[in-house]
């Protein structure tokens, strides 16, 4: 008999572009695509001969519960079939994956992963800001902005002791929050970006310090889904915009003279 099998993968930040091949190969072999709200409706394309079923899942808006994905994993895989559970990202970063495989692998059913490009990287670098760079910041965090209590999580405030970068994903809710912990540090002057459906034609950027970015969040209405970059590797993107500017004007400027 055909042994159904579980494979987790990530479908990276939003850009289609930004999947694996080894995760586009397992959507061309599938049976089952569980896919969440962040993938990108293009990626299913690759499903050519698959079922595929939406399980996304919104603040206030929930078409599956986690346990009914967990159990529909299940349900499809013992019954032989190769499923897919596409999800935004990594997997393995704030994504649940790590739950999903372990329920199905409780009930027998064969596990895999697919890594993918997580958003917490991959979308600030899509705006020229590195999480770390030479000289401003040796090291990274990544935190949600919303633990399952639904409270901002206590690492935001031994993150915002640290000269590390700071990545919150989930954290629009919690924005104000997030800013007066930072001020609480004597860092009202520390860059901070936020970035708006990261990687896609959607995108949004607004550019502030810990003291003013609320400001503009509101002024440019962006919120979720979106992700703050807190530090001083947010100056970097300016930097660059600066220097292309400068070839631009200089090479004006010769092209005038000929």
């Amino acid at each position: 008999m055909h042994r159904g099998k579980l494979t987790v993968v990530g479908a990276g930040p939003g850009d289609v572009d930004l999947i694996t091949l080894k995760g586009v190969k397992a959507l061309q072999s599938a049976d089952v695509v569980l896919y969440d709200a962040l993938v990108s409706p293009e990626l299913l394309e690759y499903a050519t001969n698959a079922e595929k079923i939406f399980v996304g899942k919104r603040k206030g808006c929930y078409s599956y519960q986690q346990e009914q994905i967990n159990d529909l994993i299940v349900e499809r895989a013992t019954q032989g079939l190769q499923v897919v559970r596409l999800k935004g990202g990594d997997p393995f970063v704030f994504g649940r994956g790590a739950e999903e495989m372990q329920h199905a692998a409780n009930y027998g059913v064969e596990v895999a992963v697919v890594p993918g490009i997580s958003s917490c990287v991959s979308v600030p670098a899509s705006q020229n800001i590195p999480v770390t760079k030479r000289g401003a910041t040796e090291s990274f965090w990544v935190i949600t902005g919303t633990t399952k209590a639904h409270k901002l999580s206590s690492d935001v405030a031994l993150a915002a002791k640290s000269n590390a970068t700071v990545i919150i994903l989930m954290g629009m809710s919690k924005l104000g929050e997030i800013m007066e912990t930072f001020q609480k540090e004597g860092k009202e002057n520390i860059p901070v970006a936020i970035i708006q459906n990261g990687t896609t034609e959607n995108e949004k950027i607004g550019i502030g310090t810990v003291a003013s970015i609320e400001n503009k969040a509101t002024e440019q209405q962006l919120s979720n889904p979106a992700i703050i970059v807190i530090g001083e590797v947010v100056n970097h993107r300016q930097k660059v915009l600066d220097i292309q500017n400068e070839y631009q004007h200089q090479g004006k400027e010769l092209l005038e003279k000929v």
